[in-house]
């Protein structure tokens, strides 16, 4: 198999903070969205999800799926883009379009995790645990039954601490998110 591992972008929240959805939001010239898919796609995901909800938008290289459910939060998207990815993919790399700091390289040590034996990896930023996150494939069903709300695949990390390899991150971005206006213009000062 070429490609084991999906990537999976949440991409559905209409950004009521920020004043538009996050997925429309442009850094560096480039939208979240785009971003999102780059990192994972340089990150040695195929096929790449992306969950919309708020925005419809339709992006070049990249499987769509509409999550009606998205104004009840991350895990309706999380469990939508679950249920979407091929049955070929035995790994998920799931990212969040407002984090557009967060690098390639990070999503490559979650695949070498997984390609190591880990069944889920977690990056971490000073050794605390952020996004990306790879699942393995035995675990999608327990990963979708627990994310309800605004909580993804965390109340499922919460529950089973033993499957959990946490993966140093540092060095290859920022797991930075970006809620407001205030924080998108941090970021083009700091990073722009």
């Amino acid at each position: 198999m070429d490609h084991p591992i999906a990537g999976l972008l949440l991409a559905a929240g209409a950004g009521t903070r920020m004043g538009e959805p996050k997925a429309l939001v442009t850094f560096g010239g480039e939208s979240l969205l785009d971003r999102g898919l780059r990192l994972l796609r340089e990150g040695g995901c195929r096929p790449v999800v992306v969950v919309t909800g708020a925005a419809d938008v339709q992006p070049l290289g990249a499987v769509v799926v509409h999550n009606p459910d998205w104004r009840t939060g991350m895990g309706s998207s999380l469990r939508t883009g679950l249920a979407a990815l091929p049955p070929e993919s035995r790994a998920v790399v799931v990212g969040l379009v407002d984090q557009p700091l967060v690098g390639a390289e990070a999503v490559r040590r979650l695949a070498r995790a997984w390609e190591d034996g880990a069944e889920v990896a977690v990056a971490t930023y000073g050794g605390r645990r952020r996004n990306p996150v790879l699942l393995a494939r035995e675990h999608w069903p327990a990963v979708a039954e627990l994310a309800e709300g605004d909580v993804g695949a965390r109340a499922f990390l919460q529950a089973h601490p033993e499957l959990v390899t946490e993966v140093p991150a540092d060095g290859t971005g920022s797991p930075d998110d970006v809620d407001t206006p205030e924080d998108l213009a941090r970021i083009e000062t700091e990073h722009g």
